[in-house]
């Protein structure tokens, strides 16, 4: 957006007396940064005037009132209402009161500020498309930007709400939200993504190749069995992360997910703790059946037993002679 100059001419309006703009992309204004912003104007005043469209509105006693619609300044115009100012300094735009016109704007007046986050910029967008009938290739070079940027800023709209403002609350970022997009057509999948991503940082890269993974695996699975896909499915449980098991005609593997050095330890101490269990369980049940064998064994009279000693009234002398020897 073109900003005033020098040869513009500057008024000083009433706030009260200045509407917001209602195409303003916007939807989040930190209070912090308001806070940080009206502290500055109380300190050094306004130094960039704020742009406004006038027209002219018949009053109720039947006179003409100005009334000024905002297009580029409402942070400035929200930081000095919180510190009391009656008027701020402005620029009228003439000829510029299109609503198309006060959209385009205030889109380029936040862009070349970076101001919009991801989902605000893509809804703007989508209303230049929808409302105004522009094609995305119209939209990116009125912007200064790339056909498939827009495109792309737009597809995050198809997102659930709950990941759209996790992107606006900067839970997750834009990256993130473009590789969820992969399993769009699979929602249990991409939710589960989702909470991992909040819960262990994952980066945008890790993210990728996950989802294309999972994208990937989707086309696989009718390889699997009904027994693989169950183990799978207890494995990704034991574990607490996502377990692939990909079917080959040669064998196959299992793919175990971690995300950070500390959470490949957890996995590979829990992997341990179960076989050490399972060695303990297989000890005791040899022990066990070992017991039920002996305990089972007959004994039977003038035979030798295994596992018995010979009767001490039997000695050696009387089995070397025939004193006791009868037919």
């Amino acid at each position: 957006m073109q900003e005033p100059t020098k040869y513009d001419s500057v008024y000083w309006v009433e706030v009260d007396r200045i509407q917001p703009n209602p195409y303003q992309p916007r939807r989040e204004f930190e209070e912090a940064a308001l806070k940080s912003l009206a502290e500055s104007i109380r300190q050094y005043g306004i130094l960039q005037p704020l742009t406004v469209t006038r027209k002219e509105v018949e009053k109720a006693d039947g006179g003409i009132q100005s009334i000024y619609e905002l297009i580029a300044g409402e942070r400035r115009l929200r930081a000095s209402k919180l510190i009391g100012l009656r008027e701020v300094p402005v620029v009228i735009r003439a000829g510029e009161h299109t609503d198309k016109m006060k959209l385009e704007l205030a889109i380029i007046e936040n862009l070349q500020r970076e101001d919009l986050n991801a989902i605000d910029r893509a809804k703007s967008f989508q209303q230049l498309v929808e409302e105004f009938g522009l094609q995305h290739n119209e939209v990116a070079a009125k912007i200064g930007r790339s056909r498939e940027y827009i495109s792309n800023s737009i597809r995050l709209l198809a997102l659930p709400e709950a990941i759209q403002q996790a992107v606006v609350d900067k839970q997750i970022t834009e990256g993130h939200g473009r590789a969820l997009l992969m399993l769009n057509d699979r929602p249990e999948e991409r939710d589960t993504l989702f909470k991992e991503i909040v819960l262990k940082k994952s980066t945008v890269r890790m993210v990728e190749q996950l989802a294309r993974r999972i994208a990937t695996d989707k086309i696989r699975k009718h390889d699997k069995t009904p027994e693989m896909m169950q183990l799978e499915k207890s494995l990704t449980e034991t574990l607490g992360t996502r377990v692939l098991i990909e079917n080959r005609p040669q064998g196959g593997r299992v793919l175990i997910e971690f995300f950070s050095p500390e959470d490949l330890s957890h996995i590979a101490a829990m992997i341990a703790e179960r076989q050490e269990a399972q060695a303990h369980m297989s000890k005791e049940a040899e022990a066990a059946v070992e017991e039920v064998r002996e305990a089972s064994m007959p004994i039977h009279p003038n035979t030798t037993q295994l596992g018995h000693e010979t009767p001490a009234s039997e000695s050696d002398d009387e089995l070397s002679t025939v004193t006791n020897f009868v037919v």
